[in-house]
């Protein structure tokens, strides 16, 4: 039997209990740039051809520059992180592994899945979100202290400057790095394992060939040269966050975390809250471990006033 996890999205089922049509929902349950990288112009080889060689080797490359890789480190391209997560713990003997919560239920469940053992006391691999979702807790160096180092990154792009990637040349240590988030692609299915060679060499052959689509190599290269998109999206995310703040605190509800892509706060009953915001069709995320955590992400751009009507 397969377990259905907790995560953001399922506007599906928000339907079903509150009705309205796909267009007339605001989903603010995930953590994705609500405003996407745009796609151009996709050539005709990308869709009818397999993945050719050059067109990965132009990704990786693309990925080497946007985030400082180190020569010694790495790269694999992936059909996303979740694709990452899922296999990274069959590249290890099972054991115990370090999972500080609360945090992206995924590790967790990818290492139980496959044996092994939750634990903080003498773990053979530590995992960590940086910045951990939901609370947007910055990790240092000196934190990460496991003979092997998972180093979640998904949502460091919105700050580059303090990204963990020096720690890539360090033996046992992968940082995974996730296209959805930030350039606002989640259906392209794009992700990133950098780090020690002998890991990523395992999540290589496990991945098989053409693990990342033609259209998904194009776009990915593109957009990550593409530095000043980003910069003008890191200031318009911090913009738009300040703005959300705003409207949530001024009931007297509480920042408690998260980053410019998503929001954690503190509210009376997050149920309460999910449940009036639904009835707007605007769909927020809560959590099984919090009664009182709501986190919400960002709005498209012409949406705020039905936000702001909903809040």
């Amino acid at each position: 039997m397969i377990t259905v996890r907790d995560h953001g999205g399922g506007i599906d089922a928000a339907m079903l209990q509150f009705g309205g049509e796909r267009a007339d929902w605001l989903d603010l349950s995930t953590g994705i740039n609500p405003v996407p990288y745009p796609l151009g112009q996709i050539g005709a080889n990308a869709w009818t051809a397999l993945p050719d060689r050059a067109a990965a080797t132009a990704l990786e490359a693309a990925a080497r520059q946007f985030w400082s890789v180190p020569a010694q480190a790495a790269v694999l391209a992936a059909p996303g992180a979740s694709a990452l997560i899922a296999r990274l713990p069959h590249c290890f003997a099972a054991g115990k592994v370090s999972i500080p919560p609360p945090t992206y239920n995924e590790h967790a469940a990818a290492f139980v899945a496959q044996g092994w053992t939750v634990s903080d006391q003498l773990p053979q691999v530590q995992v960590v979100v940086h910045p951990n979702n939901p609370t947007g807790r910055v990790w240092q160096a000196a934190d990460l202290t496991g003979p092997i180092t998972i180093i979640d990154e998904s949502f460091c792009d919105v700050i580059p400057d303090q990204s963990l990637m020096a720690l890539a040349t360090r033996p046992g240590t992968v940082i995974l790095k996730s296209f959805g988030k930030f350039w606002g692609l989640a259906g392209l299915r794009l992700g990133f394992a950098i780090g020690d060679p002998p890991i990523v060499a395992k999540l290589t052959e496990a991945l098989g060939p053409w693990p990342v689509s033609g259209p998904a190599l194009q776009i990915g290269a593109q957009a990550l040269q593409d530095q000043d998109w980003a910069t003008e999206t890191r200031a318009r995310l911090a913009a738009d966050t300040a703005r959300l703040d705003q409207m949530m605190t001024r009931s007297g509800d509480v920042l408690v975390g998260g980053t410019t892509l998503f929001r954690l706060y503190q509210v009376n009953s997050a149920a309460d809250w999910q449940t009036r915001l639904a009835r707007k069709y605007v769909w927020s995320r809560v959590f099984p471990y919090s009664q009182t955590w709501l986190r919400l992400g960002l709005p498209q751009p012409d949406r705020w006033d039905q936000l702001g009507s909903a809040i």
